[in-house]
């Protein structure tokens, strides 16, 4: 299901490079959600400076939005060892009701059979090993545990505690499926009323569900480059969004992914004939220039770190060129960059 490219070698990753001054990468959310300024880059070229006010005009009627309702667990937990030494611990992947698949920060690794006691009297045993990974058993269920203890998972650049406005920040208005680690950051820009907007322009919208891991902010690997595999995320694309897709493009309407997780989960249900099948599993996608798109026509997302996956993504969906020419564009003209940052419109170059 999953198209897979033949291994670039390793120098491709010099080529997603771009100087970032570190006062451009938002530590904090906006005020308001719609305060963010908006990139636009016409596959025609050119770029617009505008703000997300604006996004809606650049639409129209006919056109299909596909939204990511994965919402985001509060996924890190600080505790002790039985041995007195400090741990924390990043989800990766809930296993079941009480196992995860979690990272684990610590002077020296707990071995299988250490228990770990976490904020909040969170009782945990180190249960197996999973390469990097460690699995975890928790003595109450999970999800149940994380929300009354857990802390949001900002990522590495923000260089502060979460605190009580991430609860709501760092998270969709229309979250609603939990199981991701990190936010699928650009829909963070929409209220409820913008949604409400788009069905009087007669815009659709769809739902796919993809749960975003620890990895997307880790760094690229050779064997991930040699393999054409990314980390594996779970999704679940249903009939209906491939009934709304298949709609849309009868109609000769624009398929608009907000996010990169949103258009990984399409490519990731597409046929090799270019149809929209329903899919529930996992998805290990590695989407870089020379990959064909079957589905997404236009991408709404934030900027995204240099040498990283994702900015190979929006290369490959809209020219690298093209975007390396937009970002650097948008470190002159200080906009803010990543998680709690700005966005960017662009459009598929099939040149």
């Amino acid at each position: 299901m999953c198209p897979v490219l033949p291994d670039a070698g390793g120098a491709i990753i010099s080529e997603f490079s771009y100087e970032l001054p570190a006062e451009l990468i938002a530590q904090t959310a906006l005020p308001e959600r719609a305060a963010s300024r908006l990139l636009h880059v016409p596959a025609a070229g050119g770029l617009e400076d505008l703000g997300i006010p604006d996004f809606s005009g650049l639409l129209r009627a006919g056109d299909l939005l596909v939204v990511n309702d994965t919402r985001v667990l509060p996924a890190r937990l600080f505790g002790r060892k039985a041995s007195g030494g400090k741990v924390e611990m990043l989800l990766e992947r809930p296993l079941d009701s009480h196992r995860a698949l979690v990272q684990m920060r610590a002077s020296r690794a707990p071995g299988v059979g250490a228990e770990l006691t976490f904020e909040g009297a969170v009782r945990a045993t180190v249960v197996g090993r999973e390469g990097a990974f460690f699995v975890l058993e928790f003595a109450d269920p999970l999800e149940e545990t994380l929300e009354r203890h857990g802390h949001v998972p900002l990522p590495p650049y923000i260089e502060r505690p979460d605190d009580a406005a991430d609860r709501e920040r760092y998270q969709t208005v229309y979250a609603q499926t939990p199981g991701a680690v990190a936010a699928p950051t650009a829909g963070l820009h929409f209220e409820r009323r913008h949604f409400e907007g788009f069905a009087s322009q007669g815009i659709d919208v769809a739902t796919v569900t993809l749960h975003v891991g620890a990895g997307t902010f880790a760094p690229l690997r050779e064997e991930q480059l040699a393999s054409g595999r990314l980390h594996a995320e779970r999704l679940d694309v249903t009939a209906d969004v491939c009934e709304s897709v298949r709609r849309t493009q009868d109609r000769g309407g624009r398929v608009v992914a907000i996010g990169t997780t949103t258009m990984r989960a399409l490519e990731s249900a597409a046929a090799p004939n270019g149809s929209l099948e329903p899919f529930s599993g996992e998805t290990t996608l590695f989407i870089r220039p020379g990959y064909q798109f079957r589905v997404v026509d236009a991408l709404l997302t934030n900027f995204h770190l240099p040498d990283s996956s994702l900015l190979m993504l929006v290369c490959a969906f809209a020219g690298t060129r093209s975007i390396l020419a937009a970002y650097a564009h948008a470190v002159r003209n200080r906009y803010r960059f990543f998680s709690y940052g700005d966005a960017m419109l662009c459009h598929r170059r099939d040149d």
